[in-house]
């Protein structure tokens, strides 16, 4: 008896050749597990579907730039959860520590005039835009 190939046991020889089978034949489903099926191609001018559940793709939300978000993260970073709730003067306040970077104290400073229960208050204050969560 000839084997197909020198690596494997003629069993697992013969369960590849079963499950690549429908394949070789003539492109109809094989026998393996659904996740080891590839995936079909989009067809030409058909958008391939997104791998990610909605509200949750990758990049900035909707109504925010890469600027907007950039800023947002480091004012998060830069201001502690303790300090909220807070008004202008404490975000001013903030803004005067030394180890603060220069682009984060010049947006605190412009903050208006209100209280501030958390960053997304202030960075909507601030017209850096905010996202909504649909849950």
């Amino acid at each position: 008896m000839e084997r197909g190939s020198a690596k494997h046991s003629p069993r697992l020889d013969e369960h590849q050749k079963q499950e690549s089978e429908g394949v070789v034949r003539g492109g109809g489903p094989t026998h393996a597990e659904e996740w080891k099926e590839p995936e079909p191609m989009p067809a030409p001018g058909e958008e391939a579907p997104s791998r990610h559940a909605p509200g949750h793709e990758p990049g900035a939300p909707e109504g925010i730039d890469s600027y907007g978000v950039d800023l947002r993260s480091d004012i998060a970073r830069w201001l502690s959860d303790q300090i909220f709730p807070a008004s202008r003067e404490d975000l001013v306040r903030e803004a005067e520590r030394p180890e603060m970077p220069g682009e984060v104290a010049q947006a605190l400073r412009r903050v208006p005039e209100g209280q501030y229960h958390n960053v997304a208050q202030v960075a909507k204050a601030l017209g850096l835009g905010f996202e909504e969560r649909r849950w």
